[in-house]
C-alpha cells in the first residue's frame, strides 16, 4: 500500500511549504495588462490562469485579493493578454513587484507598449502572442460553505489575437516554439516549455 500524506487543508498542511499550487502545475502565466478610467497602464503576472471555453474564446484569471487590474478591467472592460517566453521571464518577474497604483510596470519591466486595435490596453511588443479581451464577468469566490473569500475570477472574451509569424508553420501554431515559461508553485519555481519536451498523443476516436 502507498505511504501517503493525507490532511485536511482547512487543519494545515503539515509540511515546510503549502504543495496545493506546486500540485496543480504547471500552470500558464496571466500576464495582464489594463488601464485605469484615467488611461494609466497596469500591468502583472497572475499564476490563477488558463482558458475555458473555444467559441467564443473565452480566458480568465484569479485575483487573490482586490488588485488594480481586477479594478481596472472592472471599470473600462478591457485587457490584454501577453505570453511570457523564457526571453521574457526576468521581464515578467519585475512586473510582480507591490508598487504604487501610478508606477508604470512597463517601464519596471524595461517593456515596449505596442497599441491594441480593439481595446484601450497596450500590449507587451516583445511578447509573440497576444490576446485582446472584452470582460464578461468578474466573480467573487466561495469556498463550499458558501462564503465569499477574498479572491476574484476575471473572465474576458478574446477579441482579437496576434501571433508573430515565425511561430506558424504549415498553419500550425507550433507551442514550445515560444519557449513559453509556466508557474510551477512555491515561491519562485517556472518550467520552461521546449520542443523537446512536448509528445503527441492522439485522443481515441
Amino acid at each position: 500500500m502507498t505511504d501517503l500524506h493525507s490532511y485536511q487543508p482547512a487543519k494545515g498542511h503539515g509540511l515546510k511549504h503549502d504543495p496545493f499550487n506546486a500540485i496543480i502545475a504547471p500552470r500558464p502565466i496571466g500576464w495582464i495588462s489594463s488601464c485605469d478610467a484615467d488611461g494609466r497602464v497596469n500591468l502583472a503576472p497572475y499564476s490563477f490562469f488558463n482558458a475555458f471555453n473555444y467559441h467564443p474564446p473565452l480566458i480568465g484569471f484569479s485575483s487573490t485579493t482586490w488588485k488594480d487590474t481586477v479594478a481596472n478591467i472592472q471599470r473600462t472592460g478591457e485587457f490584454v493578454w501577453n505570453l511570457v517566453t523564457m526571453d521574457l521571464a526576468q521581464a515578467m518577474n519585475a512586473t510582480s513587484a507591490s508598487v504604487p497604483h501610478e508606477v508604470d510596470e512597463f517601464a519596471l519591466g524595461h517593456l515596449t507598449k505596442l497599441k491594441s486595435e480593439l481595446v484601450k490596453p497596450p500590449r507587451v511588443a516583445e511578447s509573440p502572442v497576444s490576446f485582446e479581451c472584452k470582460l464578461s464577468e468578474i466573480v467573487r469566490l466561495k469556498g463550499a460553505d458558501g462564503v465569499e473569500v477574498d479572491a476574484w475570477l476575471t473572465i474576458g472574451e478574446v477579441v482579437m489575437v496576434h501571433i508573430d509569424k515565425r511561430l506558424i508553420e504549415d498553419g500550425v501554431y507550433q507551442t514550445a516554439a515560444a519557449r513559453p515559461i509556466v508557474r510551477a508553485g512555491r515561491r519562485g519555481d517556472y518550467f520552461e516549455i521546449r520542443p523537446d519536451a512536448m509528445f503527441e498523443m492522439v485522443r481515441p476516436a
